[in-house]
């Protein structure tokens, strides 16, 4: 398997670099005037040879082939000016005496293959750290950051994280946005017309909107999207295997632009990455909650184990105590029948005196003296003779 993981990943990856055209030049003389060249030479290195010329100045000045691996160069200027790289090689031309007359140069432009090799290793790093469960902050983050940096042209990313409800989309990861536009959408609803992702979300499809300025979708947030400087939006719903919502991912640009397949394909490619990485937060958030739920469960039955062997101790305790009292107190003149029963009486043998603070006392069965000693503070076992227990007889 790729470090793509399926094979649409795959097909997007190479939507995404695809294949680069050979270039072709002939020059002649020392300073290298081109002689003839094909199409994809003029389209890409054309007549700024500043990156090319020390290669060309050997080989005329040597004469002996020579070969460039990965030479760097900036093609175009201002705004439109990107960096580029080729894999070359230059052979010498000589004139029918021998001497070295001119160069030719036979190419490839490297720079899909480089930035597919970085794209490689961004993601595999992704995946590392969705492997090894880290924050989804910090994962989020990282993938706009690659995705920013790996774009031809300015984008700006942003991934919305859907409620649990899928009603409404809280801030993932913005890194280049204001803050005042991310604290502002944050929470949006999802539904139609709701901007770009809240339509995204509530469509779980692509939305597309091409220039803000004029997009129906953008009535309540053209206002805002203007003072963030943004003039186009194009976000991907991030589903979840069964196809539940996790959140949108956004391709914000600045000025009004479609996408063409190379951006469709980066969509692709880490709008999945983004689902694995709060697929996997959504399960180890649930896994902590059970674990969470079984401790307290586990804490709450040791609290209920240890209660229940108190009160067990206690229990032994007091049922000690009334055999000892009533060995004790057997030879102590006292009456037949249980003092305890209350209105109702009871029938049973006398054979524990209990007494309370105030001086009351009587004597009682071994149930009914538990039970005194349990439920009424003050009393206690008597020891000698203090009266006779009126109020807790007649409650």
């Amino acid at each position: 398997m790729s470090a793509f993981g399926t094979q649409e990943q795959t097909e997007d990856v190479r939507t995404l670099f695809g294949q680069s055209a050979a270039i072709f030049a002939a020059f002649t003389g020392p300073a290298h005037a081109v002689e003839t060249a094909n199409p994809a030479f003029l389209a890409t290195i054309g007549e700024d040879r500043t990156h090319l010329d020390p290669l060309l100045d050997e080989v005329y000045r040597t004469g002996e082939p020579s070969t460039g691996r990965d030479v760097r160069a900036v093609l175009g200027t201002g705004p439109h000016a990107r960096e580029a790289f080729f894999d070359l090689n230059c052979e010498p031309r000589r004139d029918a005496a021998g001497d070295v007359a001119g160069v030719t140069v036979i190419g490839v432009e490297t720079t899909q293959v480089k930035h597919a090799q970085r794209l490689m290793a961004e993601h595999r790093a992704l995946l590392e750290q969705i492997a090894r469960q880290a924050p989804l902050t910090e994962v989020l983050d990282g993938m706009a950051r690659c995705i920013e940096e790996l774009a031809p042209e300015e984008v700006l990313v942003s991934v919305l994280l859907a409620e649990p409800d899928g009603l409404h989309l809280r801030h993932g990861a913005a890194p280049s946005l204001p803050a005042f536009y991310n604290e502002a959408i944050d929470g949006i609803a999802t539904g139609e017309g709701v901007g770009s992702c809240g339509t995204a979300a509530h469509r779980r499809e692509p939305v597309i909107v091409t220039d803000i300025a004029t997009d129906p979708f953008w009535n309540d947030f053209r206002h805002l999207a203007g003072q963030a400087g943004l003039g186009a939006c194009w976000s991907t719903p991030i589903l979840a295997r069964d196809g539940g919502l996790l959140g949108t991912f956004a391709m914000y640009h600045r000025t009004a632009r479609a996408p063409q397949d190379t951006d469709l394909a980066l969509i692709s490619v880490f709008a999945g990455t983004a689902a694995l990485a709060i697929e996997r937060h959504h399960t180890e958030q649930a896994k902590q909650a059970a674990e969470a739920r079984l401790a307290e469960a586990m804490r709450a039955e040791q609290e209920l184990r240890a209660d229940a062997e108190q009160r067990a101790t206690a229990a032994a305790e007091l049922a000690a105590q009334l055999r000892a009292a009533a060995a004790e107190q057997a030879a102590t003149p006292h009456p037949e029948h249980c003092q305890l029963g209350g209105r109702p009486g009871c029938t049973a043998a006398a054979e524990v005196k209990v007494a309370d603070s105030w001086g009351d006392s009587a004597w009682g069965c071994a149930a009914h003296v538990e039970e005194a000693l349990i439920h009424v503070r003050s009393v206690y076992i008597a020891s000698e003779e203090l009266g006779g227990l009126a109020a807790y007889r007649n409650r």
